[in-house]
């Protein structure tokens, strides 16, 4: 790593990161090629998958966040339902294990339209293939894709993934807050119309993202961010969260953009805790998601003012927001600032935090911020009498989460003009005024492993690993980062989709491409010389821009 660190120093001007950002987006699609290719064909270099992969890329309609923790599932199907945001003509799914310390098998996948329950509709049952095979080993730390499907996807509708597991194996990846009824029972039935018996679950196991081939889609907006995001206190199977009424909202009025939810039950965005902090996770929940164009920044800071004892300064939130913005803005991505939600009423409110509040949601305000758009949560459900609460209507009544009407009043604050703005200058996309839309690590396998002693915590909504292949932070940028993540939460990472034109690169694949798994030892080994390159251009995307890290040592 000894590369890595002498060109960190120069990593510091804006023609630095912006070539960094490119060197790195080439490093990921060579090895994108190589993954692609017969093991025979992969000295050949990019040209030939260039010519063979279709236009359409890949865009995201579902995610969750991946986080520490599971259960055991042995000679067991899996039957997962999922809330889709945007249709498609085609399908993929990315599994998840970028927590599991072993390897973890499954086979026989299916997907199919859900019916109710655990049921399906048989006529539309699909077998998923990984790299041709019905049975696929996805890597400790690893993040498997599926074969595109040959699938049609409805757009707000419910898709069942199905999975079986052939031997006992410990599931270390999920998402705790499903707020979804999924289903496991005994045996291989992954393709059985009803799953008789079953027990329940409301977490999400393994299944990370469902993404769709359509070719009107304009890209996907990530909401990041903490429970209220996550949809706690929303009912279950309601599919009532925000970022859901969001999604029918941009169907409604025609605008073909994916929803990805990534909160997280607890998070904060300053330190790690429950989980990864926002700072920690942002790279792969949010720049790494198909097609990713837009970012809404929304809740994490609350549980910061609710949590530290004493509350982080607003300075020392803001900082952490502009960090992210820098990072978001230097990868294509625009963000949407949200406005901090009142909380007096909630067990942790203090005065201080809701000095902290107020100081946050100025800066969002300002013309400072450097945000590209607003998202005003705090005047959609404050009441005008006592701002520092909610609205009656808009409570769910532990006065932190809002209910169902107040929900519906944060998704209807968000600004739809931004999203149907079509890129046509360096303004609106690329510095070059090519779109922006496909600058997201369209991830076919992440091999990340995170800290032991940061991620015990399997029922406090565990957020992610540190970033996406961004050594700089990984490693630690300067002399005074020495609370940053740990030397040895190095990732290591393998890309599976396509780079955007504005980089020189091809489109993701298209039907006929197949997925495939590439372990840390396929990094170091096959793929030595590219990842050598990787290190040097992931080195000189973003710098550390903190100037006071106290709230990091938390």
């Amino acid at each position: 790593m000894k590369a890595a660190a002498s060109v960190r120093r120069a990593a510091g001007s804006p023609s630095r990161q912006k070539w960094g950002l490119r060197v790195l987006g080439s490093v990921l699609s060579m090895m994108v090629a190589a993954c692609s290719a017969p093991s025979g064909d992969r000295t050949e270099g990019v040209a030939s998958t260039r010519q063979a992969i279709q236009p359409t890329p890949w865009t995201g309609t579902w995610s969750a966040s991946p986080q520490s923790g599971g259960m055991t599932f042995g000679q067991q199907t899996l039957r997962q339902v999922v809330h889709t945001s945007i249709g498609g003509s085609a399908a993929r799914v990315q599994l998840s294990n970028v927590f599991g310390s072993d390897s973890v098998e499954i086979s026989d996948v299916h997907i199919a339209l859900n019916t109710s329950g655990s049921s399906i509709d048989p006529t539309t049952d699909r077998q998923v293939t990984f790299g041709g095979q019905s049975m696929t080993t996805i890597s400790a730390g690893g993040l498997g894709v599926s074969d595109a499907i040959d699938f049609a996807v409805p757009a707000l509708g419910k898709v069942a993934v199905s999975m079986y597991f052939p031997q006992s194996t410990n599931v270390a990846t999920y998402h705790q807050q499903g707020t979804q009824t999924n289903y496991y029972v005994s045996g291989d039935v992954s393709g059985n119309a009803n799953l008789d018996n079953a027990q329940t679950t409301s977490s999400y196991y393994l299944l990370a993202n469902l993404d769709v081939q359509n070719n009107g889609a304009l890209g996907a907006v990530v909401a990041f961010g903490a429970s209220i995001t996550d949809g706690f206190a929303s009912a279950q199977d309601a599919n009532d969260r925000w970022p859901d009424f969001l999604a029918t909202r941009l169907n409604t009025a025609g605008i073909e953009v994916g929803v990805l939810n990534q909160g997280v039950n607890g998070n904060q965005l300053l330190v790690d805790g429950s989980g990864q902090s926002a700072l920690h996770r942002f790279a792969r929940d949010v720049l790494a998601q198909p097609r990713v164009r837009w970012v809404i920044i929304s809740d994490d800071p609350i549980n910061d003012l609710g949590d530290q004892r004493p509350p982080p300064s607003g300075g020392q939130l803001t900082q952490g927001l502009s960090e992210l913005l820098t990072n978001a803005h230097q990868a294509g991505v625009k963000v949407l600032c949200s406005t901090l939600t009142p909380f007096q009423g909630a067990s942790y409110w203090t005065a201080a935090g809701e000095t902290g509040r107020d100081d946050y949601n100025a800066f969002v305000r300002s013309p400072a911020s450097g945000c590209d758009a607003i998202v005003d949560q705090d005047t959609a459900t404050h009441d005008p009498s006592k701002p520092t609460w909610y609205l009656p209507a808009d409570d769910s009544g532990d006065h932190l989460h809002p209910s169902d009407q107040g929900r519906q009043a944060i998704a209807d604050a968000v600004p739809l003009t931004l999203f149907a703005a079509t890129p046509t200058s360096p303004e609106a996309g690329n510095e070059d005024g090519s779109d922006a839309s496909d600058r997201s690590i369209d991830a076919q396998v992440i091999d990340s492993t995170p800290p032991d002693d940061q991620m015990a915590d399997s029922n406090s909504a565990d957020a992610g690993v540190l970033a996406t292949g961004l050594q700089a932070d990984a490693e630690g940028d300067d002399a005074d980062s020495a609370s940053d993540a740990p030397d040895d939460e190095t990732p290591k990472i393998a890309d599976g989709g396509a780079r955007s034109s504005a980089m020189g690169q091809p489109s993701p694949p298209s039907m006929g491409t197949r997925g495939c798994n590439i372990s840390p030892e396929k990094v170091s080994g096959d793929y030595a010389d590219i990842s050598v390159l990787f290190a040097v251009g992931a080195s000189m995307v973003v710098t550390r821009r903190r100037a006071n890290r106290g709230a990091k040592g938390r």
